[in-house]
C-alpha cells in the first residue's frame, strides 16, 4: 500500500487473505504473462483483500465476456514493479504510490505504462475504536496519545503502549513517526492484514482498547468502527525522507500500471483494464463477500457482476 502495504496464484485461494508466502513471484514468472498473441492475461495482486477484489473482478469479466484466460500471482509491492518492468506479470490494478520505482520504470527505462486510475482513494492512518474514543475523546489527538500508553501496553509492546501494524513487507512510516513524535509507543507487527484483522476483532470483543495502523477503503469499518487519529498535517514533501517524518498519511488516489509492452500490444485485454474503474463502495462490496460471507473470490466477482452490468459494460473495449 501506499507506502503500506496486502492472492494467491490461480484460482484465488483463501491462503491470499493470510497475507504474506502465498506465492514468491520474485524470482519466478506467470506461463501466461507477456504471451504475444495469446489470449492471456497476468495480474499481481497484493494481499490485501481490497486488491483480491479488483482482481476477482478483472478477472471474471476477462474470462467470460472477453475469452481471456487469466493467471494471478501475489507478489509484494516493490518487487511488483520489477516483475512489471520484466513482463512477469502483465498489470498492477492497485498501487499506493511508489514515487522511486515510477521514476525509474516510467519515466527512465519506460518499460511501465500508467493505466489511470482505478477510481478509489486510498488513505492509510492511526485509528482507535470507536468505542474508546467515545469515552476518551481527547485520545483522537496525537499528542494526547501517551497518556493513555499505560492502558495500550501489551506482553509485545516492552512496557510501551502498542501500535499494531501489519506485515513488515507493507513499507510504512510508523517507527519514524513515533520517534520523531516523541512517543511511548512501540511498534508491533502482526504479520499479515489478517493477523492484524484477527487481533482487532479479539480486542473489539473483549471490548479493550487499541491504537492500529490501518487503512481506507477497507470492509472492516463495517464490523469494527474506528475513529483516526489527528496526526500533524500532511503537507507535499514532509515524507519525502523516510528517517525525518512527522506528518500523517497523504490521501492517495490508488492507480493502475501496465507492462508498456503490454499496454501497446495486449489488446482488448490492456484496453479493458485501463478502463477498469469502480468505487469504493463498489471494492468494499466484493471484499466483503470474500473475507466476512466467505464467497471464493470467483462468486463474488460473479454476484457484483450481476448486479452492476451498467458499471463493467463501460469498461469493455468498443
Amino acid at each position: 500500500m501506499r507506502s503500506r502495504t496486502i492472492a494467491a496464484a490461480a484460482a484465488f485461494g483463501l491462503l491470499a487473505l493470510t497475507g504474506c508466502g502465498a506465492a514468491d513471484m520474485t524470482k519466478q514468472s506467470s506461463p501466461y504473462a507477456d504471451a504475444h498473441g495469446a489470449k492471456t492475461v497476468t495480474l499481481s495482486v497484493q494481499s490485501w483483500v481490497g486488491a483480491q477484489a479488483n482482481a476477482a473482478v478483472a478477472q471474471y469479466l476477462l474470462n467470460h465476456e472477453l475469452g481471456y484466460r487469466v493467471d494471478t500471482v501475489q507478489i509484494d509491492e516493490v518487487p511488483a514493479w520489477d516483475a512489471l518492468s520484466q513482463g512477469r506479470v502483465d498489470a498492477i490494478l492497485e498501487d499506493w504510490g511508489h514515487p522511486e520505482q515510477e521514476q525509474r520504470y516510467v519515466a527512465d527505462k519506460k518499460t511501465i505504462a500508467p493505466g489511470g486510475e482505478l477510481g478509489v482513494t486510498g488513505h492509510i492512518g492511526w485509528f482507535v475504536p470507536k468505542y474508546f474514543a467515545d469515552t476518551n475523546p481527547d485520545v483522537t489527538d496525537w499528542k494526547n496519545l501517551d497518556k493513555y500508553a499505560d492502558r495500550l501496553r501489551t506482553a509485545e509492546s516492552g512496557g510501551k503502549g502498542q501500535l499494531l501494524d501489519g506485515s513488515p513487507s507493507y513499507v510504512t512510516n510508523d517507527k519514524a513517526l513515533v520517534k520523531n513524535l516523541g512517543l511511548d509507543y512501540q511498534v508491533v507487527f502482526s504479520g499479515s492484514e489478517a493477523a492484524q484483522i484477527t487481533q482487532i476483532k479479539q480486542f473489539a470483543k473483549e471490548k479493550k482498547p487499541f491504537l492500529t495502523y490501518w487503512y481506507k477503503p477497507q470492509w472492516l469499518f463495517e464490523q469494527v468502527p474506528m475513529t483516526e487519529v489527528k496526526l500533524p498535517a500532511y503537507e507535499e514533501g514532509c515524507d519525502a525522507d523516510p528517517e525525518k517524518v512527522a506528518c500523517a498519511y497523504p490521501h492517495t488516489p490508488l492507480r493502475k500500471f501496465l507492462n508498456a509492452r503490454f499496454a501497446d500490444a495486449g489488446g482488448p485485454a490492456a484496453e479493458f483494464l485501463k478502463n477498469f474503474h469502480w468505487t469504493t463502495g463498489d471494492q468494499n462490496e466484493v471484499a466483503l463477500m470474500i473475507a466476512d460471507q466467505k464467497l471464493s473470490p470467483e462468486q463474488a466477482a460473479e454476484r457484483w457482476a450481476k448486479k452492476n452490468e451498467s458499471t463493467w459494460r463501460a469498461w469493455l473495449p468498443k
